[in-house]
């Protein structure tokens, strides 16, 4: 599975930074939906899905937090800790939260509308449709 990261443009000056997010530019879609975590509880994880057409980048704006992406053939972490960078989950990835910062706040830019019928909430299930496609085998990698 190839982890793809969206490194921002960062602007600024002696008085801060600023970094404009835009859609089909910096980020690779559309956007329809914009919506963000804070406040978890600790040893809480989140997610626990996968969707069938939305796209969506993850940023990390304050804290940290990992994230667990599964295309069904491998599983990789990913730590989330930095407002520079994007972390983009494609369609049919099955994603899980966890491990947040009391300071966390994740924010999700999202390519489509909230559309229930668009999650698929049961591992099993996205498991049996991703062997539908031939994946074969499922390994685990940690990238920090």
């Amino acid at each position: 599975m190839k982890i793809e990261i969206i490194d921002f443009d960062i602007k600024g000056d002696e008085r801060g930074f600023l970094i404009a997010l835009e859609e089909n530019k910096n980020i690779p879609f559309d956007l329809k939906r914009i919506y963000y975590i804070f406040g978890t509880k600790e040893n809480i994880r989140r997610g626990f899905h996968a969707h069938k057409q939305l796209n969506q980048v993850a940023i990390c704006l304050s804290g940290s937090c990992k994230m667990l992406m599964d295309d069904g053939v491998e599983k990789k972490t990913i730590l989330l800790d930095t407002p520079e960078q994007g972390l983009l989950i494609r369609k049919m990835i099955w994603h899980e939260m966890f491990d947040f910062s009391k300071d966390c706040v994740l924010l999700v830019l999202a390519s489509e509308l909230y559309d229930e019928n668009d999650y698929i909430r049961d591992y099993n299930k996205f498991i049996r449709l991703t062997r539908k496609n031939g994946v074969k085998n499922n390994e685990t990698t940690t990238i920090w």
